[in-house]
C-alpha cells in the first residue's frame, strides 16, 4: 500500500526558504514520477514541480521556475521540495503526489495515483 507523508512546512518570511519533504512507502519500484502541488484557499490545486523516479527529469511550474527545486533521495524514498525566494502568493497547502505506471502527464493532477495529506506554508509579507 502507498502511503505518502509530507513535512517541513510552517511560518517564513518573504524571501525567506523551507524545504519540504515527502516520504514515501510501498513499491516505489513502480512510481513513474512524484510531484508538488498546492491549493490556496478559494483557487484549484495547481501543479507546482515533478520529478521522474527513473531518470531525474524535473518540471517546474513557470511561477516557480528558479526559485524551487525538486531532488529525491532512492535509498530513502524521499522527494524534497527546496524552496527559496519564497512570495507571498506560495502560500498554500502543499501536496505531494505519485504517479504509478505508465506515461503521466505530470502537470495534471488526476494523473496522479497517490497523494499525501499536505502541509501547510505560509508565507508573511
Amino acid at each position: 500500500q502507498v502511503q505518502l507523508v509530507e513535512s517541513g512546512g510552517g511560518l517564513v518570511q518573504a524571501g525567506g526558504s523551507l524545504r519540504l519533504s515527502c516520504a514515501a512507502s510501498g513499491r516505489t519500484t513502480s512510481y513513474y514520477a512524484m510531484g508538488w502541488f498546492r491549493q490556496a484557499p478559494g483557487k484549484e490545486r495547481e501543479f507546482v514541480g515533478a520529478i521522474r523516479w527513473d531518470g531525474g527529469n524535473t518540471y517546474y511550474a513557470d511561477s516557480v521556475k528558479g526559485r524551487f527545486t525538486i531532488s529525491r533521495d532512492n535509498a530513502k524514498n524521499t522527494m524534497y521540495l527546496q524552496m527559496n525566494s519564497l512570495k507571498a502568493e506560495d502560500t498554500a497547502v502543499y501536496y505531494c503526489a505519485a504517479a504509478v505506471g505508465g506515461y503521466t502527464r505530470v502537470v495534471i493532477a488526476a494523473e496522479y495515483d497517490h497523494w499525501g495529506q499536505g502541509t501547510q506554508v505560509t508565507v508573511s509579507s
